[in-house]
């Protein structure tokens, strides 16, 4: 029979209900029988100790905050009892730690389009960027026309992606607009790309070239709108140049050291931490010890957790970088008057999570436990060292996906507790934390983390998902995003609009 509680750590104060307990309800933990006193929600905290008021309560070994009365075994924490402890400011010591990292030389490949710079795609798609966003429906149309005419054959599909940026910015907003589109016109799913501009706009063509490698321009085609008669006609004589060159490229066998895999929470409840967000981890490492690489961000969603991977840093200088990442983003919040720990969201509260260092500390497991920290990325920089990427972007999950794309995730393990139609513009794996969600939303969901509860190893789950990675990577099966046509962007925006 499944326990009906879990204990984390030997120091934890909460159980977590792997079920929803009623008032009375008896349940067996390391410190002998507690009675709930509270109805206790799925994922929700059950104290097994008693906590002073002023102390700090501890889930996954660590504090998640400081109790804001007396509790006692049995009642519900929550954020009644509970409250955040995090400060706009801290200071961090450079204490490398944790076991051997895991190396694994098994062979694995997976069947991927390999570029001509090198990179791997695991899509074979034409993708029509815009320079600015009062183009969106000509790209649209465009890409409406030419996916009727060319999808098959080689070619896995013609995209657009709509954003109503790259006009009206200034400074680093626009770069933001830049930093994006150039890691999205790089990335290896799209064996070439249409980018669409107007001819008026800050970010004009001409501006926008200079952020592309030569890489980069070989696979690209442009159109000004503003200097073409009939912008239809132009666009498709264009894009047939792009699929009679996309058509060369077929799959092989490639190393699984090729692979980038994004990392993402969103709609996160009481169970995110215990089943999908640690079982992702356990994906992420077994790719890196084969010398593929993670890409983690939500930087907010961090905070509390930071010492977690400042920790795992492969080098006093990447720990540097992550403590300037982690600052930068305190920084952020505090210049717009905001208070760092506004979060979690309140999808989150209702599926158990109280403060920010709960969320966070659930949320870092996504990056695993053995897998070092390499490299800090900044918005939109691609991914060049094998190992745990830390990407800047904010938790905002159409943004954050976004951004892992830009630094050249071929696909995103995306784990979810409430539930998301949302994609983003490579496959977006959805990894349900409980399996309630998992039989509600069979539309949604990809791969159910849920069944850990159930009783099931997380070992066999860790080696059942990464075989379902290969495949979706091979194109033997698709991600539910694009079974459904659900594809995204997000720019991440921080500037006045002219």
């Amino acid at each position: 029979m499944a326990p009906k509680v879990l204990h984390l750590s030997p120091v934890d104060d909460v159980v977590v209900a792997l079920e929803p307990l009623d008032v009375g309800e008896v349940v067996e933990t390391p410190f002998g029988q507690v009675s709930a006193r509270a109805p206790i929600a799925l994922g929700h905290k059950l104290a097994v100790k008693p906590v002073k008021c002023g102390e700090a309560v501890h889930k996954y070994g660590f504090p998640i905050g400081v109790a804001t009365q007396d509790i006692e075994p049995g009642e519900w924490v929550h954020t009644h009892n509970l409250r955040t402890a995090l400060s706009e400011r801290g200071s961090y010591v450079y204490r490398p730690h944790g076991s051997p990292a895991l190396v694994l030389d098994d062979g694995l490949t997976f069947m991927g389009y390999v570029r001509s710079d090198g990179q791997v795609g695991v899509r074979n798609e034409i993708w029509i960027l815009n320079t600015v966003g009062c183009v969106n429906k000509v790209a649209e149309r465009l890409a409406a026309m030419a996916d009727a005419k060319w999808r098959g054959g080689g070619i896995d599909g013609v995209y657009h992606f709509a954003h109503p940026y790259g006009c009206s910015q200034l400074g680093d907003d626009l770069v933001y607009t830049q930093s994006l589109l150039a890691g999205l016109v790089r990335h290896p799913n799209a064996a070439g790309v249409l980018v669409i501009g107007l001819g008026c706009e800050n970010n004009r063509i001409e501006a926008f070239r200079e952020r592309l490698d030569q890489a980069s321009l070989e696979r690209v085609a442009f159109l000004e709108l503003q200097r073409t008669t009939d912008e239809f006609a132009d666009g498709m004589r264009l894009l047939e140049d792009l699929v009679e060159r996309a058509r060369a490229f077929v799959r092989q066998p490639v190393p699984v050291a090729r692979l980038k895999l994004g990392l993402k929470c969103g709609g996160s409840d009481g169970l995110s931490g215990v089943t999908a967000n640690p079982l992702v981890g356990q994906v992420a490492d077994r790719v890196v010890a084969r010398g593929g690489t993670a890409l983690l961000t939500e930087v907010p969603e961090m905070f509390g957790a930071e010492t977690v991977l400042m920790d795992r840093a492969d080098s006093p200088e990447t720990f540097a970088k992550i403590v300037d990442l982690i600052q930068s983003w305190k920084d952020y919040y505090t210049r717009h008057g905001q208070p760092v720990y506004e979060n979690p969201s309140p999808g989150n509260k209702a599926g158990g999570i109280t403060t920010l260092e709960e969320k966070s500390l659930g949320a870092v497991q996504k990056g695993g436990r053995l897998s070092r920290v390499v490299d800090v990325l900044g918005y939109g920089d691609p991914a060049v060292k094998p190992g745990l990427n830390l990407i800047s972007a904010p938790g905002n999950d159409m943004v954050s996906v976004s951004a892992l794309a830009a630094s050249g995730a071929q696909l995103i393990l995306f784990t979810t507790g409430r539930g998301t139609p949302f994609g983003g513009p490579v496959p977006t794996l959805k990894i349900a934390s409980n399996h309630q969600l998992a039989s509600s939303k069979p539309g949604w969901i990809d791969f159910d983390a849920g069944r850990i509860a159930l009783g099931e190893s997380m070992n066999d789950l860790a080696e059942e998902l990464l075989h379902k990675v290969i495949r979706v990577a091979s194109g033997e099966e698709l991600a539910r995003n694009e079974v459904n046509g659900y594809r995204e962007i997000a720019i991440f925006k921080d500037g006045v609009t002219l």
